[in-house]
Formats: C-alpha cells, structure tokens, sequence
C-alpha cells in the first residue's frame, strides 16, 4: 500500500488536503495530511515563538514515522516542498517519491523566502532579516508583527498564485481558515546533506498558475545547468489545468496523477542536446549579409554600408536566461540574424546584453536597456531622431516603460512571441513592467506584434490581453501572424512561411523609421 504524506504550503494547514485524501482512500491509498506546528497544528505558544523551518521538518518526520509499512510519497505544495525535501533528506531510504506540486525546486542553503511570489513583499522581508528585526512590511502596508506574516485577505490570495478553478465557498473557506505563516519559517535556510537527490521526483504543474511542461522544456532547452536535473529519468511531469490549489479547485484529478506519479508514470523531459544543437542555436532562416560586429562593452552594432547617420533598431533578447548560459543572447542566431539583416537594409542593428537572469531582474535589465538605446543614440553614424525597439520572449515586458510614455524618437516599437502580461507565477503584481496595461498611453506610436501559432498557451493568453486592450485605446498594432509557427521559429521553423513573416515584419519597422 502507498501512504501519501501531504504537506500544505503558505497559511495553510491539514484542512486543504480533505477531498483530495478522500479521494486516496477510496483508491486503496493512505493519506497522511500533515497539521504544520503555527498553521494549526500543535500549540506553539505565542504567535510564531520559536517556530522555524527545523519546526516544521520535525512535523513531516513526525508523520513519516507514523507510517509502519508500504511505499511513502511526499507531496509538497508551495512552501510545503522545504520541508518536505529537509525531511527526505534525513529519511531518504524510506521515501519511494517526492511531489512537488505547483512548487519550485529549493537548494541547500536557501530560505524560502526565495521562492515567496510577491518580488516586492519578498525584499522587505529579506531587508528587515538582514537589519536584524523580528518584523517586517506586509505587501499591503500592514505590519509582520509578533513573528509571523498575516493572511491574506480574500482579494489578496492572487498574489501568492492563481485561483483560478477555486469555488468561490472553498476560497471563503481557504481565508477563514488561513493562519499567519511564522516568519521563521522563511527566513532559515533549508539545509541538505545531498541524500535527497537519490530519491525519485514528480513535478505537478498547474498550467493556470502560469507554468507548463512545454514551458518548462524550453527553459532547458536553453541549456541551464540547474534545470539539466530535470531530465534525470527519475523525474517526471504532470499538468493540472488550473491555478495555484488544485487540491480546492480539482481535487479528484489531483489524486489521480498522484496515484499515477507513485506508480512511476508521467511525461519525461528531453536534456538540452536530445536532438543535437539546441534550438535557439540553429541558423536564422534567412540568407543574410556577413556584416561584422562592432562590440563595445555589452552592445554590438552591425553597420550597414551607407553614408550619413542611419536609422536604428535595437534588439532586445528574452529571458530569464542564466547568467553563465553561453554563448549570450548577442551572439544567439536569432539576434545576428536580425541586426544583420536590418544592416543589410540600410540601418544600424543594435544587440545588448541585458541582465535578465531572473524573473527578479526586470529592473536592472530595463536600466541596461535603456543605458544601451542612449549609447546607440549618441553614436554619430546613427540617426538620433529614428529609433526603433524590437524586443522578443520574455523580454517583451521591457517594452512596457517604452509603451507608456513612447520618446518622440521613437519611431517603432516590435515584439516577437513575446510576454506581454507577466504570468501568474512571477510575483510581479503591481510593477510596471506590464505592457498590457502600458499600451494605453503607446498614443500613434506603431507597434508591429508577431504572433505564432504554435505558441506555448500561458504566453499566447498575455498576446491575447494586449492585444483586447489595444483594440479598446485605439493603439496602432500590425500583427503579423505565423499560423504554423512556435516560439523561437526564426531558428526552428525554417518554413517559407515563416521568412515571409520575417521579411513583413523588417519592412514594417523599416517602414516607419525611413517615414
């Protein structure tokens, strides 16, 4: 018999596992949900007194050990995989599986507070911990007082993720149970001996939250040594589509992949070279000139053969990409193949190394950017006065400051495949970096979109808002579509379709810078 130890995660206890550990039951499984000392579980005393990440590691030790027989899934939610994995790695020889369910992957010597959505509340946090203080700001003004962190209000649960799928009497009852989460279980960090990485994992993705495994292929596909584990055959991948509780929101789907991840099923990741060069290092799709480089620090300008200052685009890459992932995005075949191309036409093509490891890191790589267009401007084989932006992927958010208040210079603002609305994972509720919204104040600027068809559905939906709130300020917005196109086709979708929509695309920017 399989026992699942199922561990809530942030201001939640036991109560959230109820229809989901029914549903085990009645297959034949047990289900251990585990009360967290603070949230519900056993007194503490004063409010969060005491009670730490160790704390809760001794609660799921405490339930492993209640178990006398049979193969032992752990199942973390959220913050719930800290512990989880602290008691793994003490307990390795008995764990069978290890869940995470809608949770991030922690390493050894890392708080989690790290993985705490909510980028702004999550560096007050770490500031008030690193001044020493017992207390720290909530997102919404209010005060972490007394050790602990409050709840969220019903209204507030979305910026810890997605409800979506929640009924709205289970998301009543999720706020009225809810307890203030003991800030020391966040701020101590998870410590591991390594034993837990012999144990085999399962990853439950709730694609309504943000995250899919097509998403998460393409992130190793970019060659990330921290994701490279994933493709271990020990580990495998499940989709739920729903937002951030599938335990309140599709609990009986829920306890059928779980009984399906201890049975060893699931969708297995390919390592980065399963099919030879990675994707995003094939050829461009077009044939085009062998113009050299000029490198001065983090930018490169391609020089197109022709007198005078000359109009420019500056290519802005996507993201997050790992700081040590080489070659950089300048040197990627997408960003030569179009700063080369557009040098081909007459203008300067622009690529920049920006700092957007992280989805933390939308501020400095907005400064990089904004440092790189200025130097692009000052040079004097370029046009001051006709500039245009071309951001691609997950930077497409860097296009939000650009949208809401466009420079009169500015001349062209293109996107392709890009994000524009940050998914619900990101923790970027109420930063600025939000082009949906931004787009409201683009005035006659010309935005040029190219939108694929194939594209991964989290990504596809903020194309979809932007382009609704485009349509309802009356934005100038040309969408060039790639119907059989994915993300990243320029590179692997090598079809005639697609170097039309290339070729389109370059003629509308140019179009509008030689106006």
């Amino acid at each position: 018999m399989t026992a699942f130890v199922l561990v809530p995660g942030l201001f939640t206890n036991a109560h959230v596992w109820e229809e989901t550990a029914t549903r085990l039951a009645a297959a034949g499984a047990e289900a251990h949900p585990v009360a967290l000392t603070g949230l519900g579980g056993p007194p503490s005393g004063a409010a969060g007194a005491g009670i730490d990440l160790e704390t809760h590691i001794a609660d799921v030790l405490t339930a492993i050990d209640s178990v006398t027989s049979g193969d032992i899934v752990l199942v973390g939610h959220d913050y719930g995989i800290h512990p989880v994995l602290g008691a793994a790695d003490r307990r390795a020889d008995r764990i069978t599986r290890i869940v995470h369910l809608d949770s991030g992957m922690p390493q050894d010597g890392v708080p989690a507070l790290a993985a705490v959505p909510d980028q702004s509340l999550r560096e007050r946090l770490a500031g008030r911990a690193g001044a020493g203080s017992g207390a720290a700001e909530c997102a919404e003004g209010a005060e972490a007082a007394d050790g602990v962190l409050p709840p969220p209000a019903r209204d507030e649960w979305q910026r810890w993720g997605s409800t979506e799928g929640v009924p709205d009497a289970a998301l009543d009852r999720l706020t009225a149970l809810a307890a203030p989460q003991p800030l020391g279980t966040l701020l101590q960090p998870l410590r591991l001996t390594g034993a837990v990485g012999s144990v085999p994992t399962t990853g439950v993705l709730c694609t309504g939250n943000g995250v899919s495994i097509e998403l998460v292929q393409m992130l190793v596909g970019f060659g990330d040594p921290a994701l490279q584990a994933l493709t271990d055959p020990k580990v495998t991948f499940f989709e739920l589509p729903t937002g951030h509780w599938p335990m309140l929101s599709l609990p009986g789907e829920l306890a059928e992949v779980l009984l399906r991840a201890a049975a060893g099923e699931g969708h297995r990741l390919k390592p980065a070279d399963a099919d030879g060069t990675p994707g995003h290092l094939r050829p461009f799709l077009l044939d085009v000139p062998e113009i050299p480089r000029e490198r001065t620090g983090n930018l490169d300008l391609y020089l197109p053969d022709a007198e005078g200052p000359r109009p420019a685009v500056v290519f802005v890459h996507g993201g997050p990409v790992p700081a040590e992932a080489r070659p950089t995005p300048r040197d990627w075949p997408t960003l030569v193949g179009y700063a080369r191309y557009a040098a081909g036409h007459g203008v300067v093509g622009a690529t920049v190394d920006h700092r957007l490891h992280d989805v933390g890191d939308y501020e400095r790589a907005a400064a990089d950017v904004a440092a790189a267009v200025e130097t692009v401007r000052a040079d004097p084989r370029v046009d001051t006065d006709r500039v245009a932006l071309w951001f691609f992927s997950g930077g497409g958010p860097l296009s939000a400051d650009w949208l809401a208040a466009p420079p009169a210079w500015l001349r062209c603002l293109a996107a392709d495949y890009p994000v524009l609305a940050p998914l619900p994972n990101w923790g970027l509720h109420g930063s600025r970096f939000r082009p949906a919204e931004a787009v409201a104040g683009a005035g006659r600027l010309p935005v040029v979109v190219i939108r694929v068809g194939l594209e991964v559905p989290e990504i596809a939906a903020t194309v979809e808002e932007f382009l609704a709130a485009a349509k309802d300020c009356g934005a100038d917005v040309e969408v060039v579509d790639v119907p059989n196109g994915h993300h990243g086709f320029e590179t692997l979708d090598p079809t005639e379709e697609s170097r039309e929509a290339v070729r389109r695309a370059m003629r509308s920017v140019l179009a509008h810078l030689t106006r």
